[in-house]
Parts: C-alpha cells; structure tokens; sequence
C-alpha cells in the first residue's frame, strides 16, 4: 500500500487548499496563475511558484495529486526530504522557465497546475529505479519505465510543435528533464545502473531543445488556443474565461474612446473597475 511522508502531505494539502481558494475565487485563481506579461513585463516572478499549486478543475487536481501519491514515497524515502524538496521544486520551476521560454512572445499565454513538478518525480524514479514498470489508465498491463518515459518525451515534443491542445507540454518536458538531472547529480552511480532509461529520455529531448534554441523557426505556436477533435480540455474553461474577460475589457474602453467614461453604465463601471484590480 503507497504512503504519504510529513513532506508529502504538505504538498498535496498545499495544492489541495491553494486550487481550492482559486476554484472559488477567480480573481484568485487569476493572481497567482502562470501569465507571460505579468513575468515578463511586471517582474511578478512569484507566479513561476505558485501557478503549479494551482488547478482549473477538481478532475484536473485530482489526477495530478494521485500521480504525486503513488510516486512521492519512494522517491522521498530514497533520497530524504531536502533532496525531494529540491527535485519537487526544482522541477516546477524549471518547468515553468522553460514554458516561459517558449511562450515568451505570447504575452496573454497563461497556465496552471502541478504537472511540470510531477514529471520530475515521475522521471527522477524512473533514473532512481532500475526495472521499475509503470501502469498506463485503460491498459491491463505494465511497461517498461524506459518506455513510458520515450513514449512521453516524444508526445511532448509533438504538443509543443503542434499546439493542438490546451495541455502545458513545455511545463511537462522541462519539469521532466529536470527532476531527472538532479535525481542523477544527487546519485550519480545510478546512472551505471540505469543508463537505457536514462539514454533514452535525455538524448531524444537535448536533440529537441539544441533545435529550440538554435532554430527558433521549428516552432510552431500560432494556435495557442486550439482545440482538436477529441472533445474538451481541463484548460480550456480557464483559457475561455480569460478570453471573454479580455474582449469585455476591450468592448468598455472602446466605448469609453468613442462616447467618454460617463457614458457607462453603473454595471459597466462595476466591471470596469473589476478587470483593472485583474491587471
């Protein structure tokens, strides 16, 4: 049966009362979350933080903090607290520079969630672990964790060219990469002990990210907002929202522009005053 450190249940009772608090409170939700300009341009470094203790559904916080049960234990009891700590965080903040990396053109990109963290400790058992099998939702057997890591790098890299869906693969991949690099430097030997797994993730993603940097034009992040055809994201509610709100914005100030401030109504000055407490 998987168990839950002191370290462990912190985390996951942070995530659960922080999503919480931004599930009831979108202005909440919209103050930590990860948003490019608010980095960027107004220097709000805290969101790289606190955005991945957040989430846009109790489904999208449900899944994540399942991951974070089955894989935190072992993790923590092999490498001790610190070391957990620094490849938890270090994995949700390296996850997040390099989705800001990606996406640092596009100013109202805005994301949340765990996820990047959870790659980490995913990837770091997965260097930590010879032989270890990891199970897969809907399937009635068990592959190799080199596999399962292959197989994701590989879906990353393809949602980070296409953009097809709402899903922060850059997060995912960098978060991934990581937690497995430091899991590696705080145990080097497990490298000889496990290096086809290790090989197989790192090599596919340094490949990936020397194109990233060395030829920005293999990007390919025009439709941020996309959906493809196999229904509804758990981002999407959010990304929606975030939309309506920007066009409302625009439709007062423009109005504003065209016929003055006293032309609004007393609703229309409510929400007015709402959206510049939001900037």
């Amino acid at each position: 049966m998987e168990q839950i450190s002191i370290a462990g249940g912190i985390i996951l009772a942070l995530n659960v009362l922080v999503s919480y608090n931004g599930l009831k409170d979108h202005d909440f939700l919209d103050k930590y979350s990860f948003r490019v300009d608010d980095i960027l341009m107004h220097k709000d470094y805290k969101r790289l933080l606190t955005s991945g203790f957040l989430h846009v559904s109790w489904l999208h916080l449900l899944l994540n903090m399942s991951t974070f049960y089955f894989f935190a234990y072992g993790l923590e009891l092999r490498l001790g607290v610190a070391q957990f700590l620094l490849i938890y965080f270090g994995s949700l903040i390296g996850g997040n520079l390099f989705s800001l990396f990606i996406h640092r053109q596009h100013g109202d990109y805005s994301a949340v969630g765990a996820s990047g963290a959870l790659c980490g400790i995913v990837f770091a058992s997965i260097a930590l672990f010879p032989g270890m099998e990891l199970g897969m939702f809907g399937l009635p057997f068990y592959i190799p964790s080199w596999a399962y890591g292959l197989i994701y790098v590989l879906f990353s890299m393809y949602g980070i060219r296409s953009q097809r869906d709402n899903i922060g693969h850059e997060a995912h991949l960098g978060g991934g990469l990581i937690g497995m690099i430091i899991a590696i430097a705080c145990v080097p030997h497990s490298i000889e002990q496990n290096y086809i797994p290790v090989l197989c993730i790192l090599l596919p993603s340094a490949v990936f990210i020397f194109f990233i940097f060395t030829k920005p034009e293999f990007l390919l992040v025009d439709n941020l907002y996309k959906k493809n055809e196999f229904g509804y994201k758990l981002e999407d509610k959010y990304h929606e929202q975030k939309q309506l709100q920007e066009k409302e914005l625009n439709d007062l100030l423009e109005k504003i522009s065209r016929k003055g401030y006293q032309s609004l109504s007393k609703l229309e000055k409510e929400k007015l005053k709402q959206h510049s407490n939001n900037i």
